[in-house]
């Protein structure tokens, strides 16, 4: 059954399942195995999903705990391109469609569309 409200334990259902995901792609996973290591169960990817649970949580319903900037760290990370943010947004809404009902799921696609169009602009990637 497909969740009808936002609270923080689906977020992190959906910030974990994603992730999961994200750690078989052969696209992404290089970037976060770089940064984080293969263990999801290790403190720092620990730290990394409460942080990225924390921002959707915050993004979706304006309450939470999320106090940082999520575009900083990318401008660290060497090789990224148009194709890692479209698998990007492939996995993301591939785990929406899992998780929530299409209203929400929706809302949170359009969001990080945009996001991601303003990583990718910021970053100058064409």
């Amino acid at each position: 059954m497909l969740e009808k409200e936002i609270t923080q334990d689906n977020i992190s259902l959906l910030v974990n399942n994603f992730y999961t995901k994200v750690l078989e792609n052969e696209v992404l996973a290089p970037f976060f195995i770089k940064k984080l290591g293969k263990r999801m169960d290790s403190k720092v990817w620990q730290k990394h999903l409460t942080l990225i649970s924390d921002f959707w949580y915050s993004m979706a319903t304006g309450k939470g705990t999320y106090n940082g900037s999520p575009f900083a760290p990318h401008v660290q990370i060497e090789g990224l391109e148009k194709e890692t943010f479209q698998m990007w947004l492939k996995i993301f809404f591939e785990t929406l469609d899992e998780i929530f009902e299409e209203n929400i799921a929706n809302a949170f696609k359009e969001r990080s569309s945009m996001i991601a169009a303003n990583f990718m602009r910021n970053l100058s990637i064409d």
